[in-house]
């Protein structure tokens, strides 16, 4: 059975969070959609709850539960989606999270009417505290929002999305994307443990000639205190752990070189992704005290490396004086280069 829409749903140890999520998503005003869930050989009883509901839901004959050979992580989970999905347009969400009953609806809509190949809807992130129920959260909520915009012709999204630092959302739910398209770029997911969709979406964004953004809160980011994703709130934060988000970015440098050269963004590119850098190491500044083994200077110092040599910064049509400044940070000496950063990070409230 072929279907409009698919929601792919990768799955690990998520079994206090899976039935919302799950429920959120077949809630759907939208009637045909695929619900296409990775398991990528968690340990606990997250696939029990899918099959629990796949058997007892009205909408359960389209849950498809596919399982990795082995767990691979969720790179691989998403690009088995990508796969397998039967939809005509694919529409990521994270096992934890949730979406609004009319949010399918409202991104195919604007897919059909703007003919576009990619639609952004606005979101939610919410604190949410591992105690207590399934559903409490602290009540700290924070709304990220695009202005319903259009955008067409080559370069216009990445354009939008550059112009600023956090212009465009760096995770891979909450989009609608023509499938098709998705397919004939090759892009696919890389194996990282880190920002993974940080890489995917921030390099897709350069494809896109037809996008749409909208105003409208269509997803709910359920962001966990104990979670990866924000390890400044734990007791203990493994150097391996910093390293490899650095080292994730720094795939973000390599397609700036491959791809960007004659982009007339590339200065705007250069900047977000190396003051993800920056903010990697002011993270780690004020977090020294508890990352083990300690991360060097020389090596917080690596982590600002930029793409661009000095003579390709400088024939950048935008951007040029920051870049070199960026530039500059990651040539300076290891301690003159972090003492820098320190500063910096204090005067923003990084640090």
């Amino acid at each position: 059975m072929e279907y409009e829409v698919t929601i792919g749903i990768p799955l690990y140890n998520a079994e206090r969070f899976i039935r919302p999520t799950l429920e959120s998503a077949l809630a759907q005003t939208f009637r045909n959609i695929e619900f296409l869930i990775v398991d990528d050989c968690g340990t606990d009883g997250s696939v029990e709850i899918v099959k629990e509901i796949q058997n007892s839901h009205p909408r359960g004959n389209d849950i498809h539960l596919v399982r990795q050979s082995r767990n691979m992580g969720v790179g691989p989970a998403r690009n088995r989606i990508i796969d397998e999905a039967r939809g005509r347009y694919l529409y990521f969400m994270d096992a934890d999270d949730l979406i609004e009953p009319e949010t399918i609806s409202l991104l195919y809509e604007n897919m059909r009417k703007h003919d576009a190949e990619i639609v952004f809807g606005s979101y939610e992130k919410v604190i949410y505290s591992p105690s207590g129920n399934n559903t409490g959260t602290s009540g700290e909520k924070e709304l990220y929002s695009y202005p319903d915009a259009v955008l067409t012709g080559e370069g216009c999204l990445a354009e939008f999305a550059f112009r600023k630092y956090g212009g465009i959302q760096a995770a891979v739910w909450n989009w609608l994307v023509d499938i098709s398209f998705l397919r004939a770029t090759g892009h696919r997911f890389i194996d990282a443990h880190y920002w993974e969709d940080m890489v995917f979406t921030y390099t897709l964004v350069t494809y896109v000639s037809r996008a749409v953004l909208l105003h409208d809160v269509t997803y709910h980011y359920m962001c966990r205190e104990d979670s990866l994703s924000n390890y400044q709130r734990r007791e203990h934060i493994d150097k391996n752990e910093v390293t490899a988000n650095a080292s994730t970015i720094d795939v973000l440098k390599g397609v700036a070189r491959k791809r960007l050269m004659r982009r007339p963004y590339l200065g705007n590119w250069c900047y977000n992704v190396v003051m993800t850098d920056f903010y990697i190491v002011c993270n780690a500044i004020r977090n020294r005290n508890i990352i083990r083994p300690a991360v060097t200077p020389a090596e917080l110092r690596s982590f600002m490396s930029h793409p661009l040599r000095p003579g390709e910064i400088l024939r950048l049509n935008r951007m040029r004086g920051k870049n070199l400044f960026l530039y500059t940070l990651g040539k300076l000496p290891a301690g003159l280069s972090v003492w820098i950063i320190a500063f910096l990070g204090r005067r923003k409230g990084l640090i």
